[in-house]
């Protein structure tokens, strides 16, 4: 399998226009309204990259989802706007999900610090610590409170990384639409498969299998 280097570039910065993440999508899917979880992605669909704040750090903003930096691109861009891709920036307490691709991935999108999402996290957080060193994990969290976020990080002892989609900006750009939902994606992000729904430890580690199995067979191992 190629590694991050070769994967088909869609590349990354700390995004504020959301004019720019409804063009992004249209633009990155065809105009599709599938959602992720539900509706079938095309065979290794490129993941969009994007930075966000950690939830349990300093760093304030929303995500950046910009795709390019607006020097060759078909997507709108502001006059005399020049941007930094989300996976070139190097802001401090910033998450870029490019710096994840050197495994097999999983990304759990969730809102709503109490209930079956939250609780869902700390599911993610024991197959996260099981799969340590061979499988990375991002927990996301979109638009709720950044400091019950926080303060759920810190009481609930979360390990794997977790991220902070203030407005959302990421959630749309993969067409999130249930919580939680999951992605899983092979190394150099693209994606392997996607659900929507409640998982226990035993049905979230059978995902993970599937998904080192999967990238076993395109490696040819």
């Amino acid at each position: 399998m190629k590694g991050v280097a070769n994967r088909y570039s869609l590349a990354v910065g700390l995004l504020f226009l959301a004019l720019i993440v409804v063009a992004s999508i249209h633009t990155l899917n065809g105009g599709g309204e599938d959602t992720l979880g539900l509706d079938k992605q095309p065979a290794r669909w490129p993941l969009p990259e994007f930075a966000v704040p950690a939830a349990a750090g300093q760093l304030e903003g929303d995500a950046n989802v910009y795709q390019d930096d607006c020097e060759s691109s078909s997507l709108p861009c502001p006059d005399g706007s020049k941007r930094v891709p989300a996976c070139q920036i190097t802001t401090p307490g910033a998450i870029r999900v490019c710096d994840l691709f050197d495994r097999p991935l999983v990304i759990s999108f969730w809102f709503g610090t109490t209930g079956t999402c939250e609780e869902q996290q700390n599911v993610v957080s024991t197959v996260a610590a099981r799969y340590r060193g061979r499988v990375n994990f991002l927990s996301l969290d979109v638009r709720d409170s950044r400091g019950s976020v926080r303060e759920l990080v810190r009481e609930r002892g979360w390990e794997m990384p977790v991220g902070f989609d203030r407005d959302g900006a990421v959630a749309a750009l993969y067409r999130v639409g249930g919580c939680p939902t999951f992605a899983y994606a092979y190394p150099g992000g693209t994606l392997q498969s996607a659900s929507i729904g409640e998982l226990g430890v035993g049905a979230l580690s059978q995902h993970v299998e599937e998904l080192l199995n999967a990238t076993r067979v395109a490696e040819g191992g």
